[in-house]
């Protein structure tokens, strides 16, 4: 009898395995306080309850998420709406599910001491940023608000390396830092920092991540995604409920981590979390179609894309 229960008992198991669906999520960076929803998804079993294995990883070249997500070969991928409307304007048929930053975390960036608190301090001023065309047109904008051109300043292609960049000298300021990141680890180090936000010089809100898929997947496996999506929806509400929680999943699934830095980074993100109306996760139509207007008048995106493509609402709204 014994017997023949334990097989009974492994068999249901495998019959529960089979009925799982495997689906990939790709990050868009290591691990950090900004995947705190993830994690506590995953340490939670919210994936798991609604039918999913997830396969969470960082893809070794993460600006290829939305290719490889727009090809089918990841199913899942948390990326930038910026970058989602440039590659839709380029082709890509990826499609934003959820947002996960309401707000720019982008910034201009630079030490106290440098006494650079106006865009209009940056003249003759060298400029780091990360390689990334967009921030040019960024920076392009806010100096254009007090009467400068990206000729008054000297741009330099640091890389990711933002924070020696303006540590050793080698740049006045920097722009594509994050300020609940590249700002804690400037102070961890000692130093104070001057902080210029993007939407408070002329930028119009965006959401700086958001979580993404493709058309395909959302025709011809909507389940899936309601799934997906509900299930990674509850992993951030947990996170906001239980920030220390969070940072404890964090941690137990990423032990290389800093956890002094990730904690204040969280500190910094719940709030932002936790303000978002009507529900996390919510996507607007005016978010897009003024970021997206922006992107047109700066000649980055094709004038005549089909903004209402480039989003879906609805599998956060008809979430309970």
């Amino acid at each position: 009898m014994k017997k023949i229960i334990m097989l009974l008992l492994i068999f249901s198991s495998i019959i529960s395995c089979s009925e799982s669906m495997e689906t990939k999520l790709a990050l868009d960076w290591y691990p950090n306080s900004n995947h705190g929803g993830v994690y506590t998804a995953l340490e939670k079993k919210y994936f798991e309850d609604e039918g999913l294995l997830v396969d969470v990883y960082i893809p070794s070249d993460p600006s290829t998420i939305l290719q490889t997500v727009g090809a089918g070969q990841d199913d899942f991928g948390i990326s930038y709406q910026p970058d989602l409307l440039l590659a839709r304007s380029q082709g890509i048929p990826v499609v934003s599910i959820a947002s996960i930053v309401q707000i720019p975390l982008n910034s201009i960036m630079s030490l106290s001491s440098s006494n650079i608190s106006n865009p209009s301090d940056l003249k003759g001023k060298t400029i780091g940023y990360p390689g990334i065309p967009l921030n040019i047109g960024i920076l392009e904008s806010i100096l254009d608000s007090e009467g400068l051109t990206i000729s008054d300043v000297e741009l330099l292609d640091v890389g990711f390396d933002l924070v020696p960049a303006l540590l050793s000298g080698t740049v006045d300021a920097v722009i594509g830092a994050y300020w609940t990141h590249e700002s804690i680890l400037i102070e961890m180090e000692g130093q104070g920092v001057s902080i210029m936000k993007l939407e408070d010089w002329g930028v119009p809100l965006y959401y700086e991540l958001i979580l993404i898929t493709n058309e395909k997947m959302i025709e011809d496996n909507k389940s899936l995604v309601e799934n997906f999506v509900k299930a990674f929806i509850n992993g951030y509400q947990d996170s906001i409920n239980h920030p220390d929680d969070s940072l404890d999943y964090l941690i137990k699934a990423n032990p290389e981590m800093n956890s002094e830095l990730e904690d204040k980074g969280l500190d910094l993100l719940i709030p932002i979390w936790s303000a978002s109306k009507p529900k996390f996760g919510s996507q607007e139509k005016s978010v897009w179609d003024g970021f997206a207007q922006w992107m047109i008048d700066k000649n980055l995106i094709d004038k005549n894309l089909d903004i209402s493509k480039a989003y879906d609402p609805t599998f956060v709204e008809n979430l309970d």
